[in-house]
């Protein structure tokens, strides 16, 4: 299958009726270019924490699943796989959640495990990672500082997913900071956290963030499609816009996996966390 996927990076902010107005025009300019799947950052409904402290007043909506936020993201998404992220009202917390969309509704669901700094004041943290089925092939989801624990994307792969998309709100470092976010060591573990995870699993990697600033945080942008040898397809490089990248799904995955498949070599019996030691 021959499929076209977009990584977006883009900054989202808490005014809702700006974000779907951002967000026409980008699922505008992803149609234009044959876009498939359109994967959207981390908080794109109502921007993310403006202060990892716990600040009450620094937190975005809080908005239901079956709620009319994610309901008119699905109309605008038609007949594309739209994947975005938003501040879920849980039962007795908030998540930080990333969903999939089609004009149909809702496809998946994935609520952030790792929680960075203090975001764990902010938000409850989910349990698991699971693939689903999409129009586009089983795609797997995961949040920001998700990507930087390599089991993550093992369980999604091992659960199926031939596409993974990571949406975050990764910023600059906030220590010793350089003005050039090109050479910025937080734009660079981005960058090979990205290209990693996408080589171990063997999986296209579409990789969507925020952009510019928002509170007391610069973002690195850097949106990105990872073929699954670990080669960048399209960045938008540390500005705003879409990479957009065209991908013959079956015959890249075939040709990856087709000597040394690193799912089908893996030696669970030798590694001492799965063997339950």
């Amino acid at each position: 299958m021959f499929i076209t996927v977009a990584a977006v990076a883009a900054n989202f902010g808490r005014d809702l009726d700006d974000a779907f107005a951002r967000i026409e025009t980008l699922l505008d300019d992803a149609r234009a270019g044959g876009a498939d799947l359109v994967v959207l950052p981390e908080a794109t409904l109502g921007g993310y924490l403006s202060t990892l402290e716990g600040d009450p007043a620094s937190l975005p909506p809080a908005l239901e699943l079956d709620g009319p936020e994610v309901k008119r993201l699905a109309a605008l998404a038609g007949d594309l796989v739209v994947t975005a992220g938003i501040c879920e009202a849980g039962s007795a917390s908030r998540y930080n959640t990333a969903i999939a969309v089609t004009g149909d509704g809702l496809l998946g669901v994935h609520r952030k495990v790792h929680q960075p700094l203090g975001e764990g004041a902010s938000y409850s943290a989910g349990e698991t990672f699971e693939a689903f089925d999409s129009p586009v092939g089983r795609i797997g989801m995961m949040i920001c500082y998700d990507k930087a624990f390599p089991e993550s994307a093992r369980a999604l792969a091992l659960d199926g997913a031939d596409i993974i998309c990571c949406m975050s709100a990764w910023p600059a470092a906030r220590t010793n900071p350089t003005p050039n976010l090109a050479e910025d060591r937080w734009t660079r573990r981005f960058d090979l956290y990205d290209r990693a995870r996408a080589l171990e699993n063997q999986v296209l990697w579409v990789s969507a963030n925020q952009s510019g600033t928002f509170g007391s945080l610069r973002f690195v942008a850097s949106a990105k499609v990872v073929d699954s040898g670990g080669e960048v397809l399209a960045s938008t490089g540390t500005g705003p816009g879409l990479a957009i990248a065209g991908v013959d799904l079956e015959a890249m995955l075939s040709a990856a996996r087709g000597g040394m498949f690193h799912l089908r070599d893996r030696r669970p019996d030798a590694y001492l966390a799965e063997a339950g030691a």
